[in-house]
């Protein structure tokens, strides 16, 4: 999968179960999910976000600590899930 298209995919998944306020458009590349200055992301959509990514991409995050690697941004998701789909 092209780069650009995973990283589109991610966001759609997110504006989607996450039900957030911006659109799919409005969410950058490197923007951080979390913490001052994010899109504002909290606990309970970390987990959401944590769910949807197993079941659409088959990413496994086992632990917080995996988490917060991880969920930092779309580009982090991304690189992610291209280990995980590597053959």
């Amino acid at each position: 999968m092209e780069d650009a298209e995973l990283k589109q995919k991610i966001k759609d998944l997110m504006v989607e179960n996450l039900m957030l306020q911006v659109t799919a458009a409005e969410i950058g590349d490197d923007q951080l999910l979390f913490g001052p200055g994010s899109l504002g992301l909290d606990s309970v959509d970390a987990l959401q976000l944590v769910v949807a990514l197993d079941k659409n991409f088959g990413l496994k995050i086992p632990d917080p600590a995996a988490a917060k690697e991880i969920l930092q941004s779309v580009n982090t998701i991304a690189a992610a899930v291209q280990k995980v789909q590597q053959p």
